[in-house]
């Protein structure tokens, strides 16, 4: 027992999903005693820190122990000193390989490039060859009567793009689809950005005019990598944290944190959050209701206007979000805070937040839905309304990276389910094929095009057949799509939206 010390790895006993027992190797980060009896808090490697926890001796496999190198320097991130080397990212496996079996013949959208002269090109990949999400065509320089150029996910498209069209071929309905590029520029696409911007260690000395939430681990420490709330105690709910955050040193001993679930505002004991009921008025989120049907309804909130609501939300999702960090100067933010109604009031089940002002056209800095209404439809209504309100102001969107995991994959869910309802519902006019461009896409739903040619890349769409690039829908991609939709019952209704936006960069003072 006395030989372990902190920055051994070893194998640690836990349960799965499955409910199985697995020895998964596992760092130490801190050991504690209590009582005379030894604690280990556990990173478990190649795993999310939020299923780190403190095990006792019985579940360490101490026979395959390893001791920390003493001569090896603490590894860097970025070459920033202090912080240490996370998980290695698991990559997100590109979507399914056909199977062998024979399908009906697919749905096809075909698109094409038309680029300025200066631009001309044309891809020298094979027919039939699909684009990986990854991978970027060179184009050769052969001369052709049409030529085209294919975009990476990062590459965006321009405003001009060329028609699609629809055909049917030996009885199957195929759809084809035409688009262009533009000149190339480098861009971040889904993957995680190390080098985002950060914040400071501190309350900054003067509000920001504008501000990023992404952390990139450079102040990293032995604390933060810890979880330092044991349980949060809101209204009906009781929550474990899966992160750090920075609530009062002298809270973190409590074995419960106890929140106004309409104020946020925090207290040591069930005592004092009853004490403080009888004053608190509150019984919605601060703010003006822009949007209601049923019992879900959003509130706006002004960072700068109520300054404590949102300082006070940010330290409860801080509790949920690793990857972004936590500023104390609200000012730059506005927050959508969604509820659900009942007799007792107006209860959060999530929000997002986005910068008032923003220069990479993010419509979302941070995205959250409390774990109790996790898995229930609630994270794509966040997601839908935030490119609701990107509709009404009039501009494509793409929300703040790096996502966290569960984040990319609700991103991921959305982005399909959304883009491929767009293709489905294309109909041919007078015999003639229906045309979209990737343009039409991105207006109609507000997703920035990035994030559109992106999404057909990870789903394995795109395919050169023929001279032309086409997007190939499976039965099975087809079948998927309608069974997603049918389990979505959520959905935001624009006529229920009551948003004017503002122009933010005319107000000298928020």
């Amino acid at each position: 027992m006395g030989e372990i010390i902190e920055g051994c790895r070893l194998p640690v006993l836990r349960r799965n999903q499955d409910n199985e027992d697995e020895w998964p190797l596992a760092e130490i980060l801190s050991v504690k005693d209590i009582s005379g009896r030894k604690l280990f808090y556990v990173h478990y490697i190649d795993f999310n820190k939020r299923l780190d926890e403190w095990v006792t001796h019985e579940r360490l496999d101490l026979k395959k122990i390893q001791f920390p190198k003493k001569e090896a320097k603490t590894p860097t991130k970025n070459g920033l000193p202090g912080s240490r080397p996370g998980s290695p990212e698991r990559e997100v496996p590109a979507s399914a390989q056909a199977s062998g079996k024979t399908l009906p013949i697919p749905v096809q959208i075909t698109l094409r490039f038309n680029l300025p002269k200066e631009r001309e090109a044309i891809p020298g990949g094979e027919p039939d060859q699909p684009l990986s999400s990854s991978s970027c065509l060179q184009p050769n320089h052969r001369s052709t009567k049409r030529k085209v150029e294919v975009v990476s996910p990062a590459t965006p498209v321009p405003s001009e793009t060329a028609p699609a069209s629809v055909f049917p071929q030996n009885g199957a309905a195929r759809r084809a689809v035409a688009a262009q590029p533009g000149r190339k520029r480098k861009s971040n696409c889904l993957g995680t950005d190390e080098d985002s911007q950060d914040s400071s260690d501190g309350i900054p000395s003067a509000p920001r005019m504008t501000g990023s939430l992404v952390s990139d681990r450079s102040h990293d420490d032995i604390v933060t990598r810890m979880k330092n709330i044991e349980c949060i105690e809101l209204g009906r709910h009781r929550l474990k944290p899966w992160y750090f955050s920075p609530y009062p040193q002298e809270l973190t001993t409590l074995p419960v944190l106890y929140l106004c679930e309409f104020c946020l505002k925090y207290g040591r004991s069930l005592k004092c959050l009853q004490r403080h009921l009888t004053k608190c008025d509150l019984r919605h989120p601060p703010g003006n209701e822009i949007y209601r049907k049923g019992t879900i309804s959003f509130f706006e909130i002004d960072g700068r206007k109520n300054k404590s609501y949102s300082q006070n939300l940010c330290l409860l999702a801080k509790c949920f979000l690793d990857h972004k960090t936590l500023y104390y100067d609200t000012d730059p933010f506005l927050f959508y805070v969604m509820t659900e109604y009942d007799c007792k009031g107006f209860h959060i089940v999530g929000y997002f937040s986005k910068e008032k002002e923003s220069t990479e056209d993010y419509n979302v800095a941070c995205i959250l839905t409390l774990p109790p209404y996790q898995r229930r439809g609630y994270g794509k209504l966040l997601i839908e309304f935030s490119y609701e309100l990107s509709k009404v102001e009039g501009k494509t969107g793409t929300p703040e990276k790096p996502l966290s995991d569960l984040g990319l994959l609700s991103y991921r869910s959305y982005w399909s389910q959304t883009i491929l309802e767009i293709l489905m519902g294309l109909k041919s006019e007078s015999g003639e094929r229906p045309q979209i461009t990737i343009n039409e896409i991105s207006e109609i739903t507000s997703i920035k095009k990035e994030d559109v040619i992106s999404t057909l890349q990870y789903l394995n769409l795109i395919n050169y057949y023929k001279g032309q690039y086409i997007l190939t829908l499976s039965e099975d991609i087809v079948d998927g799509h309608e069974r997603a939709m049918l389990k979505r019952l959520l959905r935001i209704d624009s006529k229920c939206l009551h948003f004017t936006p503002k122009d933010w960069s005319k107000r000298g003072k928020w």
